[in-house]
């Protein structure tokens, strides 16, 4: 949902640093594996110990590659399979990153196993979310739905509620509770998430089917 708002309005606010790094020679490429290391290394050197409103910051600084990169292939007329492939690919590493540096954190530190789960189902579900997408467009078919918690929700609601709960540790009480209910929201979200892409995919695939079958064309 947010991807329909959210990306046209910061692609407008990016627009001018997107030109700014075309002219000094920087790929789109360049810029979308630079941008996932900087998400990878916030995540898992910052969230594992705790430091969630540091690692919130350089991670955020970072994930507007996923943005820049593509306004750069459009200014340049350069859009192609090749960057399509790598932007979606590192987007799954970048995830796998962040929720994968919160259950690093529960696992340890953080002490609570049962959050450790649920961080790498948020992890897990995720990816598979991302997978139904993709596998349905590889067969043909549109998978025209609009999620109730897809990559943008997911990151959004994690990454926020894990920047707030940095602020315990300058003192603000009770605000850590923010980071597992967001988890919480992000597992169930995926879960339904899921389910309304499963249900797309089958619809189409069964209409799909139903006009190739024989006879089923006009007379």
């Amino acid at each position: 949902m947010l991807n329909k708002y959210a990306r046209a309005f910061f692609t407008r606010v990016l627009t001018p640093f997107a030109a700014l790094l075309i002219r000094l020679g920087v790929s789109p490429d360049a810029v979308t594996v630079v941008g996932t290391g900087g998400v990878v290394a916030g995540a898992l050197v910052f969230f594992p110990l705790g430091e969630f409103f540091w690692g919130t910051v350089v991670i955020t600084l970072f994930v507007f590659s996923d943005l820049v990169d593509g306004n750069m292939a459009r200014q340049l007329g350069r859009s192609s399979r090749w960057g399509a492939f790598l932007d979606s690919t590192l987007d799954r590493v970048a995830d796998a990153a962040v929720f994968g540096g919160l259950a690093l954190w529960y696992a340890g530190r953080g002490d609570d196993l049962v959050l450790c789960g649920i961080a790498i189902f948020c992890l897990a579900s995720g990816q598979v979310v991302s997978y139904t997408k993709a596998r349905g467009e590889s067969i043909g078919l549109p998978v025209n739905v609009n999620g109730l918690v897809e990559r943008a929700e997911r990151l959004v609601v994690t990454l926020v509620a894990a920047g707030l709960a940095g602020f315990e540790a300058f003192g603000v009480p009770h605000i850590g509770v923010l980071l597992p209910l967001a988890l919480w929201i992000v597992a169930l979200g995926s879960v339904v998430t899921l389910g309304q892409r499963v249900v797309t995919v089958r619809r189409e695939a069964d209409e799909a089917d139903a006009g190739a079958a024989p006879g089923s064309g006009a007379a």
